[in-house]
């Protein structure tokens, strides 16, 4: 059979014939469609590839292949299957064109690489049962395959993407190649059962009252069935996340909270569904640096508002979702109910979702989401939300982003806009010039308790223009960038400046993937009630004005050590601030490494001077893609905390697992050695069957 080949290249020249030849195949019989690919390689010793953890972020930053299938032909939503020459698993969903990536989606897959003395080899088995597709007995499905060789920074597609969008172009469905042919069983139950047993020692000294040595055994399931072949039906019993990676420390300077993505398995698989007015939960693969503004629009629906409640977990007693699509409609509907908490003194308490999304013209949707809780966090009623919007995709680069959304906590008055939210946005982002023009709306008693909201009752308009020529006299540079952004934040009616920042940035990338960014920000923030920064430091009620400049230097991955180094300086609020944050990799073996993260700041102010240290290491060792071992050890100077864990995965076939964890927190204000606050260990069993 004749291979599909001549990859055509986006960087570093756009248009060209790939450097390096990739031979690739679609296959299928009756229960897996195949994709193989040799993978030609003019110096395999310069290869990259060191990464073993499924799902990692560095799959990415290693030589690797990627295969996007879009099984509704809808040319705007589908699946990504990625993998290096150490056979590592990476896979995810994509909706709306790119814009949504769920990189925390897993579903059952194998792959199996190995290595020739002109490259490596590729072979990749999915299962029907994985995948959801419409009911036909004869398939057309979009299909686009793109190769990093690392080692040269070359990126190249078998269908071309435009350059402008970058690494993330392979999720743009609608520049994919059409794949016809592919005849899928006829008849499928699809349906999957996940029990799992769990046994697991607690201690918690800030608990009240105190757990010491607690043994606590349980059990529960997921059960998911295929209602047709396109529209899926989920259930959980009794769910128990103990297993899910504890989240990475941050230090906050800012008057806000944080935001933390979700990682629990049940609520990650169709996320995109729920995803309103485009806005992106996760991150996706490339680097931007200097990207350190929070995203400040409201998410109508956020999962981790269920079974979590002050960063404890409250149990997760039933729940029930059905997710997929219609025709030109895609769906996504879920109840939860969660049990009661002597920890976080939580009550039972019930959430809905509903979610309904028409797709029109090419590459939008129009849509309406709904949500509801009861009792509410604020009030002790119920909190409900009816929200609609609109996302619009023209021509290759330029996207509109709208809503509209008001929400009801009963027990809590409200008039007018008080309790609505409106949001548009223009994006256009070509490769050499870029326009972002947003303006967002939140009343005073705008309040999605099943969402999230990092700032409350503001208006905001921001703008940002980008230059980014790619000089042709500089053998070095593969691209410039001139970025300039401008921030105003007021009050819901627009007579009070709360924040203003303006900001340069100047980034050049290097042909061997280096980057450099310089920044410089100019802000001013009205403070309306006194601010506690730090421990016996607080800032007063006033207006400040301030400004700094930062650098940063990223090291591209076919370095020695891989990584960041970013220094910032300049006043803050009423005093002055030095910031050094060094991000890296170590790698020991192709199985062993160290991740070292150190971020420093040291605050001087009138108010009174202090210094934030967080150090995070994280250890991994991998004895296959499907068997690693890593612990990660956090401190952090602003809450007075360290912490570690300990986590071995086995995925002893495709779907199931063992996991045995270890956590521990301890309290560094305590002279001598850290005091213990909590502990756990979990053992933990899962089984997938397949019907």
């Amino acid at each position: 059979m004749p291979p599909v080949s001549d990859f055509i290249q986006q960087e570093p020249n756009d248009g060209e014939p790939a450097t390096e030849q990739t031979d690739a195949w679609v296959l299928f019989d009756r229960e897996n469609v195949y994709i193989a690919a040799r993978c030609w390689d003019s110096h395999p010793e310069r290869m990259v590839a060191n990464e073993m953890r499924r799902d990692n972020s560095n799959i990415f930053r290693n030589e690797n292949f990627t295969v996007v299938l879009d099984t509704f032909y809808d040319r705007r939503n589908g699946y990504a299957f990625q993998t290096n020459p150490l056979g590592a698993l990476r896979d995810s969903q994509v909706s709306n064109d790119g814009a949504n990536r769920n990189t925390d989606w897993n579903t059952v897959w194998n792959i199996k690489t190995s290595r020739f003395e002109q490259g490596w080899i590729i072979e990749i088995a999915i299962p029907f049962k994985s995948l959801r597709y419409r009911d036909t007995p004869s398939q057309i499905w979009g299909i686009n395959l793109r190769r990093l060789v690392r080692w040269k920074n070359e990126t190249s597609f078998l269908s071309p993407v435009p350059r402008a969008f970058g690494t993330l172009g392979i999720y743009k469905f609608s520049s994919a190649a059409t794949l016809v042919g592919i005849e899928p069983p006829a008849q499928s139950r699809n349906l999957e059962l996940k029990p799992y047993a769990i046994s697991s020692v607690l201690t918690d000294l800030e608990a009240e009252p105190v757990v010491s040595n607690d043994v606590i055994a349980d059990a529960g399931f997921d059960l998911k069935y295929g209602l047709t072949k396109s529209l899926t039906a989920d259930f959980t019993f009794n769910t128990d996340f103990a297993q899910v990676e504890e989240d990475e420390q941050r230090v906050n300077l800012t008057r806000f909270g944080l935001f933390f993505p979700e990682k629990r398995e049940f609520f990650l698989e169709s996320q995109g569904i729920f995803a309103f007015a485009g806005v992106q939960l996760r991150g996706g693969g490339s680097f931007r640096p200097g990207r350190d503004n929070p995203n400040l629009t409201p998410i109508m629906f956020f999962s981790r508002r269920i079974g979590i409640l002050d960063e404890e977990a409250v149990p997760i007693r039933l729940g029930a979702r059905v997710t997929g699509r219609a025709g030109k409609y895609r769906l996504g509907a879920l109840n939860i109910q969660t049990g009661e908490s002597q920890i976080t003194d939580a009550d039972p308490t019930n959430f809905s979702v509903l979610r309904l999304r028409r797709d029109i013209l090419s590459r939008s949707d129009v849509g309406v989401i709904a949500t509801y809780r009861t009792p509410a966090v604020e009030g002790g009623g119920s909190n409900g939300l009816l929200g609609a919007d609109a996302n619009l995709a023209f021509f290759d680069n330029l996207r509109i982003n709208a809503y509209y959304a008001r929400s009801n906590t009963s027990d809590i008055p409200a008039s007018g806009d008080d309790e609505a939210s409106y949001f548009g946005k223009f994006d256009y982002n070509g490769d050499r010039y870029g326009l972002v023009l947003e303006h967002l709306f939140v009343g005073q008693a705008f309040n999605p308790e099943v969402g999230f909201l990092l700032r409350e009752a503001f208006r905001r308009s921001f703008a940002q223009v980008r230059f980014s020529p790619r000089p042709q006299s500089i053998a070095a540079v593969r691209k410039f960038s001139w970025e300039a952004d401008f921030d105003y934040i007021t009050n819901p009616d627009g007579s009070t400046v709360e924040t203003r920042r303006l900001t340069g940035r100047f980034r050049i990338e290097f042909q061997n993937s280096d980057q450099f960014l310089a920044e410089y920000n100019r802000r001013f923030e009205s403070l309306d009630e006194e601010f506690e920064i730090s421990d016996e430091v607080s800032l007063p009620i006033g207006e400040y004005d301030f400004q700094d400049a930062r650098i940063i230097f990223q090291f591209g991955p076919q370095r020695t050590v891989p990584g960041s180094i970013s220094y910032r300086q300049g006043s803050f609020f009423s005093g002055d601030r030095k910031e050094l944050v060094f991000n890296g990799r170590i790698e020991v073996s192709k199985n062993f490494n160290l991740e070292p993260v150190l971020s420093l700041n040291w605050i001087d102010l009138p108010e009174g001077d202090f210094t934030t240290r967080l150090l995070t290491t994280r250890l991994t060792y991998a004895w296959t893609p499907r068997v690693f071992l890593s612990s990660l050890i956090q401190y952090n100077s602003s809450n007075h905390s360290v912490g570690a864990s300990v986590r071995f995965r086995w995925e002893y076939q495709p779907g199931s697992d063992l996991f045995v964890v270890y956590t521990e927190g301890r309290d560094t204000a305590v002279p001598r050695f850290p005091l213990l606050n909590n502990r756990t260990f979990v053992i933990k069993f899962t089984r997938l069957f397949r019907f």
